[in-house]
């Protein structure tokens, strides 16, 4: 247990972004894996669609402090890559 008021504060404070942050890497997580299934399952409509989704989550959460900015660079990517790679399969 904090013993200062400024301890408790950052307490309360740091449960309350834990919440926040949770939200935002939980989401831009649901859409990777989102985008990875309709890959998986040849629908690059889908994909396509859902791509966009997790790249626009995953740039809130790295603009937001959630996750780094190099992180959100480096799934976009290897999403990016995986469409392509199964778009020139097809």
């Amino acid at each position: 247990m904090a013993n200062t008021l400024s301890a408790q504060q950052r307490t309360r404070n740091s449960a309350r972004k834990a919440v926040h942050n949770r939200l935002h890497r939980s989401r831009s997580r649901t859409f990777i894996a989102n985008t990875r299934e309709l890959i998986a399952e040849k629908n690059l409509d889908g994909a396509k669609v859902e791509i966009v989704k997790a790249i626009s989550a995953l740039d809130k959460a790295a603009g937001k402090g959630v996750i780094h900015k190099n992180n959100a660079a480096r799934r976009k990517s290897r999403l990016m890559k995986a469409l392509n790679k199964a778009e020139l399969k097809k």
